[in-house]
């Protein structure tokens, strides 16, 4: 669904929206396969083409570190990632301007360019070491995601078994230097316990910059009712994702049935592409998709997106709920295989009674607000 497709009212309310993502681990492929945003490529979810295709006006791309690699290791690959993207942005300045605060996002958006920030995705980037957040933050980082698969020396993850109960002293004190900065504290991947901490200690809403809701799928990645609610109850936004497994649990399932050949698969990944990120997460894809055509796995459609969000509006209302795709990061559902299909969204909250300005809170208002709020906790 282009934007020829679209009907009159979803075209006009899109394309005039801020339109936020905030998750995309492009990154990746930037450093790794030095890919250029500035032509529409074949593989992977986004350029700088499919951006404008989408109406995509900001996006976070994140500096995303396996958890294999920690220490300063960990450090260099995110600063690595860092540097890609800033290329990036220099190459295509005519397209692209690097944001960090809202008031540079509407700069961008009023100079016709999209709005490239940077989060880090894996506390484990920062070495344990306050310093290195404050350089990541000097150097336009404007959310940090706590942890991702494994928990970091400081804090728990949703998919591992506990170390800490949720977030040690020095985690604590992760949060309240965040705070300081102004800096979003992002809570996907993080255990429930550590959710709970982390919320007991900040003085600024947070976001979950890619989950969905655990009631209609029931992952540990997802947030259940009663942290969508908490999460609002604080001011913050759940930002709903489009991977398969965790917008359907019947996907959910049978990817868990299929455990062993997917490890199997990701074993003989590693040897062809060693370190290259990229080629895994994309060779991910290639089997999600045959596996898919074998009938292995079911077909999820984009319309799961919109399902989550309803149900996210549900609870939290919505003024709390956005999008945040993990493009080029994760399999996504039919319809949505990249950037350029952003627009169903919004045709699809229409026909759902979405209001226009619910749309546009949804599509990215949501989003400045909360980046606006965490910065004025760093300026007081």
């Amino acid at each position: 669904m282009r934007a020829d497709d679209l009907s009159s009212p979803a075209r006009e309310i899109h394309f005039s929206s801020l339109v936020f993502d905030t998750h995309a681990d492009t990154p990746q492929r930037l450093l790794f396969d030095q890919f250029d945003l500035g032509s529409r490529d074949a593989e992977g979810c986004v350029d700088i083409p499919r951006l404008r295709e989408g109406g995509v006006g900001a996006i976070f791309f994140a500096l995303w570190v396996p958890v294999e690699i920690t220490g300063g290791a960990a450090t260099r690959r995110a600063r690595n990632l860092l540097d890609a993207v800033i290329r990036q942005i220099e190459i295509h300045r005519g397209d692209l301007a690097l944001a960090t605060s809202s008031e540079e996002i509407r700069a961008a958006r009023a100079e016709n360019k999209i709005a490239v920030l940077l989060g880090i995705e894996g506390g484990h980037a920062v070495d344990n070491d306050l310093a290195i957040l404050r350089d990541f933050h000097a150097r336009g980082v404007r959310y940090m995601t706590l942890t991702h698969n494994a928990p970091t020396e400081w804090a728990d993850s949703s998919n591992a078994a506990p170390r800490h109960n949720g977030l040690t002293d020095f985690g604590k004190q992760v949060i309240r230097e965040m705070n300081r900065l102004g800096m979003l504290v992002d809570i996907s991947h993080v255990s429930d316990r550590t959710f709970y901490d982390v919320l007991g200690i900040t003085r600024a809403p947070v976001i979950a910059s890619h989950s969905c809701c655990r009631a209609l799928c029931d992952a540990p990645r997802n947030l259940d009712d009663a942290m969508i609610k908490a999460l609002a109850a604080g001011g913050g936004v759940i930002h709903i994702t489009f991977h398969d497994s965790f917008l359907s649990q019947e996907y959910a399932n049978a990817n868990r049935a299929l455990a062993s050949e997917i490890a199997t698969r990701g074993r003989a990944a590693t040897e062809k592409f060693g370190e290259n990120e990229a080629r895994k997460l994309m060779e991910g894809q290639r089997w999600s998709d045959e596996l898919i055509r074998a009938g292995k796995l079911p077909r999820v459609s984009w319309e799961k997106i919109v399902d989550h969000i309803d149900h996210a509006v549900g609870i939290a209302g919505v003024d709390h709920v956005g999008v945040g795709s993990d493009f080029d990061g994760a399999f996504m559902p039919e319809g949505m295989e990249d950037a350029s299909n952003f627009p169903r969204l919004t045709e699809g909250l229409l026909r759902r009674g979405y209001g226009e300005t619910d749309i546009r809170k949804i599509l990215g208002q949501n989003t400045l607000r909360v980046m606006n709020q965490a910065a004025r906790t760093g300026n007081s």
